[in-house]
């Protein structure tokens, strides 16, 4: 028995020397989020054993993994119809509320894209689908759950024209009819990636003449919008924090621009945007200028992160990294001041944090109505982390703050 007790203590000190991490006492449910980080990791882990032997792409892996624990049918309620159909060629899932309402009755709605690096998930996952299960029925709405093409399969523009494409479909006058949607009561959001890809689509769409109906307003979950400045005060403070590590968002960039896994060290070093580069104009850098678009309660004593000398390699390879679809934070201000008010949800434990507050930030100053949402307790990806075995307080709460936003301003 002597053997089984050493066996099991070494096994258990391992796992326990695998799953805990140095985590900020400030973040909600560390050892939960630990443990669900360990879970990704390993995810992650297995996907890259595959990719080095040649078995498979790491990211065909980690899919497979959420398919099979995530991914669920299109199930209908008592209060809410559930189908799969296309919209322009485009998967996705509508939720439409089914509570009994006098006749002509025009609802909410809204088009919504899911997280995932461009890369990873979909919006038949059991997360998302209680989401928009909430909003259609807290909201009266009908939500468009969209699943865009992916990485490596589809890299940038794809993903960006998918979304477009989709919310396009979505505005004609015959499709809202069919839904019996208020054309003038109409939202676009989503989270993470999907927050990138709302807040280009709005940005396009805001700025089209061809476009009768217009989106309401904008809800932008901790959304990924600029890989200019790797070194942001979040990106450094909250580089090693789950579930959204720094060369993770780097490798998640490269892998939706189409470029190598060797540029890594380079983005992660601003080496792209080193002062002596001119691929980058000065009007350009002030986009992602924390200095100026940051409080001092974010930017805290960090410096920036500018070599003196750097490589033209990365721009010239990946050029979309200066393109305001791929980066909406980019985008200029007479653009911006075209777009509807916007929610914009941060977390203080997350690397895309500030990436959200600049563009808040930067909206305002275009003269945009803007409902900041921060979250000192709150870690990328919380908001779809409410339900079991993975339900954390602050997605909760994140939750269904943002539905009543969308309540009270949609």
């Amino acid at each position: 028995m002597k053997p089984f007790f050493a066996a099991t203590l070494l096994l258990s000190v391992a796992a326990a020397y695998y799953v805990y991490l140095p985590l900020p006492n400030t973040i909600c449910e560390p050892w939960k989020l630990m443990i669900l980080d360990a879970v990704f990791r390993s995810f992650m882990h297995m996907g890259d054993l595959a990719h080095d032997l040649g078995l498979s792409h790491h990211i065909h892996v980690i899919n497979y993994f959420v398919t099979k624990v995530e991914v669920k049918g299109p199930q209908s309620s008592n209060t809410v119809r559930v189908t799969d159909t296309s919209f322009a060629g485009v998967p996705a899932r509508v939720f439409e509320p089914t509570t009994q309402v006098k006749e002509h009755h025009l609802k909410r709605g809204v088009v919504y894209f899911h997280g995932g690096g461009w890369a990873m998930g979909s919006g038949r996952m059991r997360s998302y689908d209680l989401l928009c299960r909430n909003m259609a029925e807290e909201l009266d709405a009908v939500i468009v759950s969209v699943d865009y093409c992916l990485a490596p399969e589809a890299h940038f523009p794809q993903q960006y024209h998918d979304a477009l494409k989709a919310a396009t479909f979505f505005l004609r006058p015959e499709v809202l009819v069919q839904y019996s949607v208020d054309p003038k009561r109409v939202a676009i959001s989503g989270d993470s990636a999907g927050g990138n890809l709302a807040a280009a689509v709005v940005q396009q769409m805001a700025a089209d003449n061809r476009t009768a109906t217009k989106f309401k307003v904008q809800a932008l979950i901790y959304p990924v919008l600029q890989a200019l400045d790797f070194n942001t005060p979040s990106y450094q403070q909250n580089g090693n924090i789950p579930i959204l590590y720094r060369p993770v968002m780097a490798r998640f960039w490269l892998e939706y621009l189409n470029g190598s896994y060797s540029l890594v060290p380079l983005l992660l070093t601003n080496n792209h945007t080193a002062l002596d580069l001119t691929k980058v104009p000065e009007t350009v850098r002030a986009r992602v200028d924390w200095m100026h678009l940051l409080q001092p309660a974010f930017r805290k004593d960090y410096r920036r992160v500018s070599p003196a000398h750097g490589s033209a390699q990365v721009v010239e390879e990946l050029p979309a990294l200066l393109d305001v679809r791929a980066a909406p934070l980019l985008a200029e201000d007479e653009v911006l001041r075209a777009v509807p008010p916007a929610y914009i949800m941060t977390c203080e434990h997350d690397v895309l944090r500030d990436d959200g507050l600049m563009y808040a930030q930067r909206l305002e100053e275009a003269g945009v109505a803007v409902t900041r949402d921060h979250y000192e307790d709150g870690f990328h990806g919380c908001m779809v982390f409410s339900s079991w075995p993975a339900k954390f307080s602050v997605g909760t709460r994140s939750m269904w703050n943002y539905i009543q936003w969308l309540k009270e301003n949609l």
